[in-house]
């Protein structure tokens, strides 16, 4: 991912479902940001701590130089729901449940003219046009990303779409050139498992599949063993990430996955 600090301004927000809100920001420095061929591209949305002073130009180089660690801001990790060259606007959607966080409160609250700092893009999924069709799995998480994939994939190309939300109210218009058909999956405390349940059951077609696969880590790492072993699909097809993990904030997540990254490469050199 770049390391340079792209600093734009929000030009308008729309709360597109009750828990998720559609930020899109602009303006001249996105002139310089990559356009790149990823639908799951993604950024690191800069907040600076309220209480520090910051040296300007704003440079995180020479914050992380300068500043003691406890001083630096935090960054959170979001998908680019899209983004209009033409128009010189990123659209990012957040999930919003209450004053709890970081960045969805930011965007509840995020007017005209605010601020907002990214990092990025990074990215390194798009859907395979050779593909004879396409499985996508997640959740509010994962939204954007399959928004913006199913808008690429070719037209008459079936696409699969298991996406599990809070309720009713929270589903979005997903839809491309491609046969899309999406199943909605609302969430059952009863039955955390139910978006397995629903790729076990789901028939597949014939033919080279290519999948996506987001959301929160519990899930993620269930249905991708069922895919490899049970459905016998290779890891190549496979686009496989933990977004987050239910119990942990982004910060907690992220030494998770470094934590568990080292005991693999340790198991590896036995």
């Amino acid at each position: 991912m770049a390391r340079r600090t792209t600093t734009l301004e929000v030009r308008r927000t729309e709360r597109i479902t009750p828990h998720m809100i559609r930020v899109v920001a602009g303006g001249s420095d996105l002139e310089a940001f990559p356009d790149t061929e990823f639908t799951d591209r993604y950024v690191k949305i800069v907040f600076p701590r309220p209480d520090v002073r910051y040296p300007e130009p704003f440079d995180l180089e020479t914050i992380w130089s300068q500043l003691p660690r406890g001083e630096w801001p935090s960054t959170r990790t979001y998908t680019i729901r899209a983004f209009d060259v033409a128009a010189g606007e990123i659209t990012i959607d957040f999930v919003h449940h209450g004053d709890e966080g970081l960045a969805g409160p930011w965007a509840a609250n995020a007017r005209p003219g605010d601020v907002l700092r990214i990092l990025g893009p990074g990215g390194a999924y798009a859907p395979d046009p050779a593909a004879a069709w396409h499985l996508m799995i997640g959740d509010e998480s994962a939204l954007p990303a399959i928004g913006a994939a199913c808008e690429r994939v070719p037209a008459g190309v079936p696409v699969l779409a298991l996406l599990e939300v809070g309720d009713e109210a929270e589903r979005q218009k997903i839809s491309g050139p491609g046969d899309v058909d999406v199943r909605w999956l609302y969430r059952d405390r009863t039955a955390p498992d139910q978006l397995l349940d629903a790729v076990r059951a789901a028939p597949f077609p014939d033919g080279d599949v290519h999948v996506f696969l987001h959301g929160e880590a519990g899930f993620v790492k269930n249905i991708r063993r069922h895919l490899i072993d049970e459905r016998g699909i290779g890891r190549d097809r496979l686009s496989v990430s933990g977004y987050w993990r239910r119990g942990r904030d982004e910060d907690g997540w992220q030494a998770d996955k470094a934590a568990e990254r080292a005991a693999e490469q340790a198991a590896a050199t036995r």
